[in-house]
């Protein structure tokens, strides 16, 4: 079946097909590494590793790119405040990032291109800017002159105008226009620098990731994605810088952008206090948990984050893996599972995971009821497509969520003294011992097949 996708440069859902079959090419603006990545940010990358993986069961070849930046002001801070080179932030910051997401389901981009490792690629194509007329030299500075690119602003539908208007921009007296904006600026003995034609100085945000697709996906990819904040003005100056510096090509042939995350409706924003970091989060909850959450909401629209919607998502899960629990002696062919149609039709549907997970629960159902080999296999490949189900379901129930840890050797020897109590018709001391696993945090239930025990999450 197609795949179909909302392009936000046409602003209308379009069958996807990419330019080359065999090379399907897709670019995701990564993070820039001085700190550990918020929850928002994690939203992105799950959502297009769900699309990662459709295009993979779709296409033979598929590069996707996803950056680091590792050269920019804040970096620069975070670095003089410590004392240290930006070396030291951005390799541990980019080591955190990669286990954050890992943990989170989220398999590693093909290519994961550096800023640094890019500088000559970006002063060659400010060269080729400044050549063909779209950029200039001034004061150690060069600037790209949006007034040369006419269809400036199309991306996000507005004229340049406005978008200044809305937008802070640097108010300097070597640029042209208020809405010039910086490819190469000049760096102080204290700051890091590369010399270039211009002299000793660092590239702008935009040109580095106009520089790395180029470098490793071509001059024109088949999507570029982000979140909806990097519209205006990255994405709308990665388009403008690109086109120029190709002669007129198409940059991206489809833009996708994913909705922000707010927290209890209010943006999620440092200035207001409400910032979760990916990194204590994992600590303290299930990472399947929370990649389930990221999904629940069709990825354009905004997504609220609450301490409910987390217990939501646990309870969603526990009730899945309760499915599989029940069939662990029903075996199938885990190494080729099935994906079901109507999973797959809604990832084709403008990767529609809301769809997809209500599919998903109705998997569920048929194999609760079912019990029958195809019905888990069906179960177990819709959770691969959208990266969850991933473990054994005893190891989920047994998990404390994060980096907890639980005694499971005490829980036994406190479940083996309370069976040794019901046989001796000691129910005191078995409502005792029940009561003590409770304050650990720890729910058993009785069955067929005895006593099963799981940890209370959340």
């Amino acid at each position: 079946m197609p795949i179909s996708l909302h392009n936000n440069l046409t602003r209308r859902v379009e069958t996807f097909a990419p330019l080359d079959p065999n090379r399907v090419t897709m670019y995701l603006c990564g993070p820039t590494v001085y700190n550990y990545v918020h929850i928002g940010n994690a939203r992105g990358p799950v959502v297009f590793d769900v699309l990662a993986k459709l295009l993979r069961r779709h296409y033979p070849n598929v590069v996707y790119a996803r950056n680091i930046t590792d050269v920019d002001d804040k970096i620069n801070a975070a670095a003089q405040q410590l004392g240290v080179g930006i070396e030291s932030i951005t390799t541990r910051y980019a080591q955190a990032y990669r286990e954050d997401m890992a943990k989170l389901g989220i398999a590693p981009p093909d290519v994961e291109p550096y800023a640094t490792a890019h500088i000559p690629q970006i002063i060659t194509m400010i060269e080729r800017l400044i050549a063909s007329g779209h950029a200039y030299a001034a004061e150690g500075h060069v600037l790209f002159e949006v007034e040369s690119f006419p269809a400036y602003g199309a991306l996000s539908g507005r004229d340049p105008e406005e978008l200044l208007a809305g937008a802070r921009v640097e108010v300097a007296p070597y640029k042209k226009s208020p809405g010039d904006f910086v490819l190469w600026k000049p760096s102080t003995p204290d700051l890091p620098g590369w010399d270039s034609p211009w002299g000793r100085g660092r590239p702008g945000w935009h040109i580095e990731c106009s520089a790395m697709s180029e470098a490793h996906l071509g001059d024109t990819i088949d999507i570029h994605a982000g979140g909806v904040d990097l519209q205006f003005p990255h994405h709308e100056n990665e388009i403008a810088q690109s086109t120029c510096a190709h002669g007129g090509k198409v940059f991206a042939r489809f833009w996708l952008h994913n909705g922000m995350l707010t927290f209890s409706g209010r943006k999620m924003s440092k200035s207001l206090g409400n910032v979760m970091l990916v990194h204590e989060l994992l600590k303290e909850h299930p990472p399947e948990a929370l990649r389930l959450l990221l999904l629940r909401g069709h990825y354009r629209q905004p997504l609220d984050w609450s301490e409910g919607a987390i217990t939501q998502s646990i309870s969603t899960l526990d009730g899945w893996y309760r499915v599989l629990r029940d069939l662990a002696d029903v075996d199938v062919d885990t190494t080729h599972l099935p994906i079901p149609a109507t999973v797959e039709a809604a990832l084709c549907d403008d990767l529609n995971t809301p769809q997809a997970l209500a599919e998903l629960s109705q998997l569920a159902d048929e194999a609760r009821q079912s019990g029958s080999p195809a019905a888990k296999a069906a179960l177990l490949g819709a959770g691969a497509v959208l990266g969850l189900l991933q473990q054994d379901p005893e190891s989920w129930f047994k998990q404390a969520g994060g980096a907890n840890e639980v005694d499971e050797a005490r829980i036994e020897a406190l479940l083996e003294e309370r069976r040794a109590a019901r046989a001796a018709k000691d129910f005191k001391r078995a409502d005792a011992i029940r009561e003590e696993l409770t304050a650990m945090g720890i729910a058993i239930e009785d069955g067929a097949q005895g006593t099963r025990w799981s940890v209370v999450k959340g």
